[in-house]
């Protein structure tokens, strides 16, 4: 399950800031390199963070705009001795 919620938290931002960025490039009339190559992962960037803060500090719910109401839960490593 894990890996099917990280997966998803990740991928919904991409698909999210790539459609940012082509709307932005219509706009701004960039090249494709330009749009993919920074605006892209600038976007992604940005939509995570956002909705990731908004997760954290005012709601729980601001989760399902990342794909998923709820950050993965990882198992911790056991430490070496």
């Amino acid at each position: 399950m894990n890996l099917y919620v990280s997966l998803l938290r990740t991928g919904v931002p991409a698909a999210v800031g790539w459609v940012i960025a082509q709307a932005a490039a219509i706009g701004l009339q960039l090249d494709d390199g330009a749009v993919s190559g920074v605006l892209t992962p600038v976007a992604v960037f940005a939509y995570y963070g956002l909705f990731r803060l908004a997760e954290k500090h005012v709601s729980p719910r601001f989760g399902w705009l990342l794909g998923y109401a709820k950050p993965p839960v990882y198992d911790s490593l056991p430490s070496s001795s």
